[in-house]
């Protein structure tokens, strides 16, 4: 069966560079890539003084955009990346659960994400909000200044955000293809607590504290023992911090080509069900962001 990259585009210069993004993501990775834009035409418009809906003129200039983006942001796809299979599609659905349905059989969706400016980093839209919130496949988040994902892209590392509570096989795996395809280091970090005592009593004796780390740095290694075996060739540098490990992500992202962070699964309806270090990760970070849903 053909890996399939979805890309939600919706004509903005974010959704450009995800499709940008995601063409290189497809080329390295050998899958074919689909681009999904979602937008409800409304037959009728309604007009005040008459008191009555009437169908509005037959040609209509927002339809016909609607009809030409996918379709024309495909062919300048297979324009810079010949060889690339790239299909496109107007859904007359609303985004977010137009965006769910077509990730459902895919490998990754690609979402453009607006950016703040300067430092701040990244913003996710309602749309993006929503669809990180609820969708079971990996989501890639790309601002509109990304580096693109291809060869010229050099050689800057993966970083992934490991909780070493919640281990899950599919975020690590996720980083480490990633920095097998890159052909570039893989940096982990964690980020973990202190004991209570410490508020209590003060800092303990560098003894105690030396102890403290090692056993984290222990538990670390062992994650990442049956990785390391199945992708030797990935370099692998561990970093062990203390307190949450959002703010380190997000210094890491200055020179990485590419942050991964799980998100945990909720059975509740409601709530967006993103995890503080995963939220920090997507308001801040200067790289594309790939969040992994897990059990």
């Amino acid at each position: 069966m053909s890996r399939t990259i979805v890309v939600g585009l919706d004509g903005s210069p974010e959704s450009l560079a995800a499709a940008e993004w995601a063409a290189g993501e497809a080329r390295r990775t050998d899958a074919r890539l689909h681009l999904v834009h979602a937008w409800l035409w409304h037959p009728y418009v309604y007009g005040p003084l008459a008191g009555a809906s009437v169908p509005p003129s037959s040609e209509d200039p927002q339809r016909d955009w609607a009809e030409r983006l996918p379709h024309e942001t495909a062919a300048g796809l297979v324009t810079d990346h010949p060889g690339l299979s790239v299909t496109a599609e107007r859904v007359a659905e609303q985004p977010v659960t137009a965006l769910l349905a077509a990730a459902e059989d895919a490998e990754l969706l690609v979402l453009g994400s607006r950016g703040l400016g300067g430092v701040a980093g990244f913003l996710t839209g309602s749309v993006a909000q929503a669809v990180v919130a609820r969708s079971r496949t990996p989501i890639v988040l790309v601002r509109a200044d990304a580096r693109p994902a291809g060869p010229a892209s050099g050689h800057e590392e993966v970083v992934l955000g490991l909780d070493l509570e919640h281990p899950d096989a599919s975020v690590i795996g996720f980083a480490f293809r990633a920095a097998a395809h890159r052909v570039t280091d893989l940096r982990v970090v964690h980020g973990w607590s202190l004991p209570p005592y410490y508020g209590y009593g003060g800092a303990l004796d560098a003894g105690v504290d030396g102890a403290l780390l090692t056993e984290v740095q222990r538990h670390l290694a062992e994650a990442l023992a049956p990785w390391r075996e199945k992708f030797p060739a990935v370099e692998v540098r561990e970093q062990a911090v203390v307190g949450g490990a959002g703010p380190h992500l997000v210094e890491a992202s200055r020179n990485a080509a590419l942050v991964v962070v799980g998100r945990r699964t909720r059975r509740s309806p409601v709530g967006s069900h993103i995890g503080p270090v995963t939220q920090a990760v997507l308001h801040h970070s200067t790289a594309p962001v790939a969040v992994i849903p897990h059990d």
